[in-house]
């Protein structure tokens, strides 16, 4: 059939996986770009006090926090929006992964690969602790 791109190869899906990591990557680059450039222009001139130490600010630990942030162009919101983008894209490529062993019925992979994103979620849940 034209405009069929055909089966589920291991090479198709490499190129897709491939293209995912770069585009979350890039993605992520550019909002810790733009919140890095905005940031400068804000608190460009301010000079530090490194004997009094700050911690993140409780809005900033959380998802919604620092998306809501993000939204109204907060640069620290900007940045934490970044990095998370950075921490998503190889949870979204282990995702993918399932659904393309799914497509290739590849059970042993499908569970492998499964038992990784438990992992992954895991580990970001705060392992438990």
């Amino acid at each position: 059939m034209p405009g069929t791109k055909g089966p589920w190869t291991d090479k198709r899906i490499e190129k897709i996986l491939g293209n995912l990591l770069r585009s979350g990557v890039i993605a992520a680059a550019i909002v810790v770009l733009a919140g890095g450039i905005i940031y400068l222009i804000r608190y460009g001139a301010n000079l530090p006090h490194y004997s009094i130490f700050h911690g993140v600010p409780s809005e900033f630990r959380s998802v919604e926090g620092i998306i809501a942030a993000a939204v109204t162009y907060r640069s620290r919101g900007l940045i934490q929006l970044g990095l998370l983008l950075l921490i998503a894209t190889p949870i979204a490529r282990v995702a993918f992964s399932i659904f393309a062993f799914a497509l290739q019925r590849d059970r042993i992979y499908i569970i492998i690969t499964l038992i990784v994103l438990a992992v992954l979620i895991f580990s970001l849940a705060g392992g438990g602790l």
